[in-house]
């Protein structure tokens, strides 16, 4: 942790910033399974919508 004290004695302390680093692009495989998380969930959000209307 960085700290430093000014004139009149008062601290401040600055969090340890991470390393930074470049996000990769997702593999093929990953783009499949981010495509099947999101029409998953789609049908899980339509599904609770439409139970909504009926419901109410």
């Amino acid at each position: 942790m960085y700290t430093t004290i000014n004139e009149d004695g008062i601290l401040n302390n600055y969090a340890t910033e991470p390393q930074m680093y470049y996000a990769e692009y997702p593999a093929i495989w990953e783009q499949r399974r981010y495509a099947i998380q999101g029409a998953v969930a789609a049908v899980v959000v339509t599904a609770l919508v439409l139970f909504a209307f009926a419901v109410s």
